[in-house]
């Protein structure tokens, strides 16, 4: 049975160099190379122009380019775009254009599916059935700032990893696919106007310190009473809310870079005034701002938007403790493109 040719973007532009010299090239045609995948977004090396045709055909000999297609586009009535991307094996992952009148920003896939189980998510009702190679999370970038440029006439502003899957459990390749995104050999943007959403790992949180990333950190909380957490997050009852504030304590140690909970508010669930109290307490004990997200249904009604008094009862707690919270209003709800509908049902 043939090999499969490796993806020539796992290699970085000093392996490139000397695929070039093990061939009796010149190094230099790997800097060409490596400009063609990363700054030029080349999807076939037919596309490097700069190459004689017996370079591109050795390298066609030898490598793929695995580059995703955007299989599907819908455009919804407030201005969000969704892709439905689909990938060189065939398997379907859901990007989010999301426009305000100041910014762009482009809600991107780490997985195929999702490692975890939180009950209120459409996306983690698909098993997880691969990690996102750092080109196809690259890939989704420069789609969605092509998209920005056509529909709303100035480049991507900001990046959220808050799309299908958890990103700290791909954290090697999202890293890889951030360092692309940022350097000035591929799309230059700030790592600031980046941010790495996650359902809490204390153990990846701690390493991403250690690691003295750039990037910003939002927490999906949606409860500071253990119980109830561990209820619409089973598999929050590995990750006590202990290790997960000790970690962001320690996040905040060495990046002194405030952390953002993203933190939806159900009827029922986590709208009393205990609920309240603790998300208050936890707030308290690293510097920190709130998200108050509105619930988008995923069909079966468990899970209910609380009422606006209740949302106005978190708001009133926590500015009253000196904490920014703010209400994020959904986008794209009509195409299925808000918070936690990601599902891929084209696929």
């Amino acid at each position: 049975m043939e090999t499969p040719k490796k993806d020539i973007r796992a290699l970085s532009k000093q392996q490139l160099r000397d695929f070039f010299t093990s061939q009796g090239d010149q190094s230099f045609r790997g800097n060409q190379v490596y400009e063609w995948l990363w700054s030029k977004g080349a999807h076939t090396f037919e596309d490097m122009t700069n190459l004689s045709k017996a370079t591109r055909l050795m390298l066609q000999e030898h490598f793929v380019i695995n580059h995703i297609q955007v299989d599907q586009m819908q455009k919804s009535d407030d201005g969000t775009v969704k892709n439905a991307v689909r990938l060189h094996d065939g398997l379907v992952v859901e990007s989010v254009l999301i426009p305000t009148e100041t910014r762009t920003t482009a809600c991107v896939s780490s997985q195929v599916g999702c490692s975890l189980d939180c009950n209120f998510c459409a996306t983690a009702r698909l098993k997880r059935m691969r990690n996102l190679e750092p080109g196809e999370i690259y890939d989704q970038v420069v789609a969605i700032d092509k998209e920005s440029r056509l529909y709303y006439n100035h480049p991507l502003s900001n990046i959220v990893f808050m799309g299908m899957g958890e990103p700290l459990m791909n954290y090697n390749n999202v890293i890889k696919a951030i360092e692309m995104i940022t350097s000035e050999e591929g799309l230059g943007m700030s790592p600031k106007r980046i941010t790495v959403s996650t359902s809490g790992i204390p153990k990846m949180i701690r390493k991403m310190a250690d690691d003295e990333v750039k990037f910003k950190l939002a927490v999906s909380l949606h409860c500071a009473v253990e119980e109830i957490r561990n209820q619409i997050m089973p598999f929050s009852k590995n990750f006590p809310l202990t290790e997960l504030r000790e970690a962001l304590q320690y996040w905040y140690q060495k990046t002194k870079s405030k952390v953002t909970y993203e933190y939806v508010v159900w009827k029922g669930i986590n709208d009393t005034k205990v609920c309240i109290d603790a998300l208050v307490k936890f707030c308290k004990q690293v510097p920190c701002k709130v998200n108050l997200i509105e619930y988008n249904p995923i069909d079966d009604g468990e899970f209910q938007q609380a009422s606006q008094v209740s949302i106005e009862a978190y708001i009133d707690a926590l500015e009253a403790n000196g904490i920014v919270a703010k209400v994020r209003r959904s986008r794209g709800k009509d195409i299925d493109a808000a918070c936690g509908q990601l599902a891929n049902k084209e696929a």
